[in-house]
């Protein structure tokens, strides 16, 4: 007991005193500005000073869930080239990675939710391209969810929508929307960011509800870029933020660019929850591994079908984590995983 108390005291000593300082800040709840946020991202992720970013974060997300993880789910729904060309998916049409459209049956989707609910998730994620028609999800919708409990939360990853169609979307069922603006966004991908703010706009207009990230994250993404990601995620109103790396895509122009590394997205992580208000709950960290909640991650996804991370048509057999999986991380990470309807998506009705 004395020695780990010389050991921490000495780790004390180390810490660069502005970091202290902004971590001290943002532990009080008060909201960290750009130059903060960008000092804290420069802090080399290999140092002391990053062990103490990353503990504060683990801290201050198990204060703010009660130490409560979910587990929700992913349902990829079909695949096939999609004209939105997001260079760093598997569906872009560039890529040619799938070259024929593709979707599974009403009847094979309901099959993967009630499964997954079965399982236990807080959470279940309908997920399309940007080629798959709103009438068509509108009507998935509609159909899983009469089969659902009624309490079960329901999301969609899904393109684009206009009010008209969000409001459609909610009346057959949909608690609420995954909608990102990601890195580059109409730059390496032909999506407009004020289509993807109208969309946001949209979803708060109908009452659904909003989840983000900052995503997906390469190497060559700057200090800055890093930034006002982190800025806009907790500022477009929703009730989850976190990071999604990018998964290199065989054969790929950005796939050639590679993959962050975990300690460093251990470290990224960190500084996106210090730099969240803690009205948001929900940290999130994907692809799931123990390194995420760790770091202060209580939001991980269990897979099934189709991924734009993913060159097979399911990603269950390959880059996809079991329900079981992801709780069995949660527990060496010392987290408890909540039982029943996810409170992060539920927030914002405290």
């Amino acid at each position: 007991l004395h020695l780990s108390f010389i050991i921490s005291e000495r780790l004390v000593n180390m810490i660069n005193k502005k970091v202290e300082s902004i971590v001290a800040k943002a532990l009080e709840g008060q909201i960290l500005n750009k130059e903060e946020i960008a000092f804290l991202f420069e802090v080399d992720h290999e140092s002391e000073d990053s062990l103490h970013i990353q503990a504060a974060s683990r801290e201050l997300s198990a204060k703010l869930s009660n130490n409560l993880a979910e587990i929700h789910c992913h349902v990829g729904i079909n695949l096939g080239p999609c004209a939105h060309n997001c260079k760093w998916c598997s569906f872009a049409a560039v890529n040619k990675v799938f070259p024929k459209a593709v979707s599974l049956s009403t009847e094979e989707v309901i099959e993967k939710c009630l499964r997954f609910e079965a399982e236990g998730v807080n959470a279940i994620y309908l997920v399309t391209t940007g080629m798959y028609p709103i009438k068509r999800l509108i009507k998935t919708v509609r159909e899983v969810r009469s089969h659902l409990k009624p309490d079960t939360v329901l999301i969609a990853n899904a393109d684009d929508f206009n009010v008209e169609e969000a409001r459609q979307l909610k009346e057959a069922g949909l608690n609420g929307a995954y909608h990102a603006i990601r890195f580059r966004e109409g730059i390496e991908s032909s999506i407009p960011v004020e289509k993807r703010l109208a969309t946001i706009q949209a979803i708060h207009q109908t009452g659904l509800v909003l989840g983000t990230c900052v995503e997906p994250i390469g190497p060559e993404h700057s200090t800055e870029e890093l930034v006002n990601a982190t800025v806009t995620a907790r500022e477009v109103g929703a009730v989850f933020s976190g990071l999604m790396k990018r998964i290199a895509i065989p054969g790929t122009e950005i796939g050639n660019r590679g993959m962050v590394e975990e300690k460093r997205l251990s470290h990224l992580l960190a500084v996106i929850r210090l730099s969240t208000q803690h009205e948001m709950i929900g940290m999130c960290w994907h692809e799931p591994s123990i390194a995420g909640p760790m770091a202060g991650a209580n939001l991980m996804w269990a897979e099934t079908g189709s991924s734009p991370r993913d060159t097979h048509h399911d990603c269950e057999h390959t880059r996809g984590k079991s329900v079981a999986e992801i709780r069995k991380m949660y527990e060496d990470a010392g987290w408890k995983v909540l039982e029943g309807a996810s409170r992060i998506w539920n927030s914002s009705k405290a």
